[in-house]
């Protein structure tokens, strides 16, 4: 869905159970190969509202989101798409762009009390108005964002709240730095951080010029953690996501999450059409040492 509902705490949140009542048998296949990773689960979520993005809460809610998942108020703003979700630190962030290509993004920040506020960003000069997935690093303090197309940065921004630089009640939100990568990537439409320096990043790639599978799983390694400064991160692929599905076609990865409480990795992958239109795959893997 290119960069591509229950609430809790006033916040558009897609159910937390797999839904694996539809379609859940056509998952039930060998498990992806995926280095340093074996899966443990596969399920389905409604594609309205959980085939965007997944995040887990710190109660251990996983928590999904969708088209169907933006409010109100932010749908009737302009924001039309919402990217792959993170929580940190009792906050909920999610991603937000506009499908005509406008600028800025934003960034809607709920706190734990369930008040919103909208951080909005102004494109830099270069800069791709997609705004694919919002993760957090571990310390809270920086947020890390992703573009479409082929690509090699992704985007650091302080966190909203989080980092006091940051106005405590939405307001605009600079680039702090990027993370350049010693290798291209493409489409990239969520990442999430394992430790501190380093990250699992879902890519919709769908040919094989730039890795040997489409679809992979890339992980992303720098130097040190974050700081504001700029570094380079280094990537590699761990391997094709998981492909399968009663209809034949064109596979989309979405989002993807790692819980560190329970060392649980979980990717998005949308059907193809039509059981896409009703279902999203959601794998879930645990590392393998």
């Amino acid at each position: 869905m290119m960069g591509r509902g229950k609430r809790i705490a006033g916040v558009g949140v897609a159910t937390v159970a797999l839904v694996t009542a539809v379609g859940g048998a056509a998952h039930a296949t060998a498990p992806a190969a995926l280095q340093g990773w074996q899966q443990t689960a596969a399920g389905t979520v409604l594609t309205a509202t959980g085939g965007e993005g997944v995040s887990t809460l710190d109660n251990g809610t996983v928590r999904y989101v969708g088209l169907a998942s933006i409010p109100l108020a932010q749908r009737l703003e302009g924001w039309t798409h919402i990217g792959d979700t993170d929580a940190s630190h009792g906050y909920i962030f999610d991603s937000y762009q506009a499908e005509n290509g406008g600028s800025p993004k934003m960034f809607l920040a709920t706190t734990p009390s369930g008040a919103s506020y909208e951080y909005t960003h102004t494109l830099a000069t270069g800069e791709a108005y997609n705004n694919t997935f919002a993760t957090i690093s571990p310390d809270g303090q920086w947020l890390v964002s992703g573009e479409w197309n082929t690509m090699t940065r992704l985007l650091v921004f302080p966190t909203p709240i989080l980092n006091t630089s940051t106005p405590a009640t939405g307001g605009a939100l600079n680039l702090a730095s990027q993370i350049s990568l010693d290798h291209q990537v493409r489409n990239v439409q969520g990442c999430d951080f394992l430790t501190p320096t380093r990250l699992l990043c879902a890519s919709d790639d769908p040919n094989t010029d730039l890795w040997p599978t489409s679809k992979p799983l890339l992980q992303v390694d720098l130097p040190a953690p974050l700081n504001g400064q700029p570094v380079t991160g280094h990537v590699t692929s761990l391997g094709q996501l998981p492909l399968k599905s009663s209809c034949t076609g064109t596979f989309e990865t979405e989002g993807i999450d790692y819980h560190a409480a329970d060392a649980t990795l979980r990717v998005e992958v949308i059907d193809p059409q039509p059981c896409g239109t009703l279902t999203t795959a959601v794998y879930s893997f645990r590392p393998t040492s």
